[in-house]
């Protein structure tokens, strides 16, 4: 038997990843209230001026200035795995990391590996995680050049990426301005697919998850004028990441839901009371976020979803919409003036 038999093998004998974890994806990402409190600590020691991107306000990625042509930006993502095929895991865990990157309009240089398996998580089905991340990292441009792992009860895996941008032309999620469209990349309903579990509706979501924001994010970089604010939907939802948009650039985001573009079966899913324990993390439904009593259950569901590699959500002049709407970019709604809060109608 050759050793590509004997992998084929044990990858069938083995129970498969999602067993082995309480919650996957960035369904297990932490409170907003935890990552505040962190983000308050790490705050509190300060930054030098070459800080272009830290913590006052937070983004999604640290910005550091190297020279008057070049800065670099630091990011890191890592989750429980939400699937049981090694090599889905790992793609997606590495097209969740690199979006980050993407997200402030930068380029993806090289990354460094995260890794903590239980000792029962046979030595191959790590190589299979490991090996379709480092594919995706060269999709993107980059390479994995090393990493650290350890053994721990829960298997964790994810990258530290590293990526460059020009000083001058970093994306940040705080400029959406009054009159601004709002487009989104990717369909929603990861987490509601990844829940309910139905193979015949995941393979979708699993596709989503896989595919990076590359493409996305040159074709917001082509336009003639930047993008206003760029974000990428994660572990929040919808509703959370357009809300920290909203406030910190004191605007209202007004969301028409009948517009959010959904991944097949997501809706169905949230209709049978499919929910991720994520849900109730997000913001409450107060006056940070308002929706109109028009809109139904489902689609107050697929608002709040988290989501694993979800697409970018950028801020845009009207003038531009139409076309990155030519591009796959979805237009879901306007800014509009008043204090940072969400209204889905």
């Amino acid at each position: 038997m050759n050793a590509s038999s004997t992998l084929s093998r044990k990858k069938t004998e083995f129970a498969g990843l999602r067993s082995l974890a309480q919650c996957g994806g960035c369904a297990a990402k932490a409170s907003p209230e935890t990552v505040a409190l962190l983000a308050q600590i790490a705050a509190a020691a300060g930054a030098e001026p070459s800080t272009l991107v830290g913590l006052t306000p937070c983004d999604d990625a640290a910005v550091y200035a190297l020279d008057a042509e070049r800065a670099l930006i630091a990011t890191v993502d890592f989750f429980p795995p939400l699937v049981d095929d090694p090599a889905d895991y790992g793609a997606i865990a590495a097209a969740n990391a690199v979006s980050d990157v993407y997200a402030m309009g930068g380029e993806v240089a090289f990354a460094l590996a995260m890794s903590g398996f239980p000792k029962s998580v046979p030595a191959e089905i790590l190589a299979q995680v490991a090996s379709a991340a480092a594919d995706v990292m060269r999709q993107c441009g980059g390479l994995v050049l090393g990493g650290h792992s350890i053994r721990c009860a829960e298997p964790v895996f994810g990258l530290c990426v590293l990526g460059f941008v020009h000083p001058e032309r970093i994306w940040r999620k705080s400029g959406a301005r009054p009159g601004d469209v709002l487009v989104l990349s990717k369909a929603l309903g990861t987490g509601l697919l990844v829940s309910a579990n139905r193979p015949e509706l995941l393979g979708a979501a699993i596709a989503s998850m896989k595919k990076t924001n590359r493409e996305s994010a040159d074709v917001l970089r082509a336009l003639e004028r930047p993008p206003h604010a760029v974000t990428d939907i994660s572990g929040f939802g919808l509703l959370g990441h357009l809300y920290e948009m909203a406030q910190q650039a004191g605007v209202t985001a007004m969301v028409d839901s009948r517009r959010l573009p959904c991944l097949p079966g997501a809706l169905a899913v949230a209709q049978s009371g499919v929910r991720t324990s994520a849900h109730a993390q997000l913001p409450p439904a107060d006056r940070a976020i308002e929706f109109a009593d028009t809109v139904a259950a489902d689609l107050r569901a697929v608002c709040a979803d988290p989501q694993t590699s979800g697409g970018l959500l950028a801020a845009v002049a009207a003038d531009d919409a139409d076309r990155l709407t030519n591009k796959g970019f979805v237009r879901i709604g306007t800014v509009a003036a008043g204090p940072g809060r969400v209204v889905v109608s």
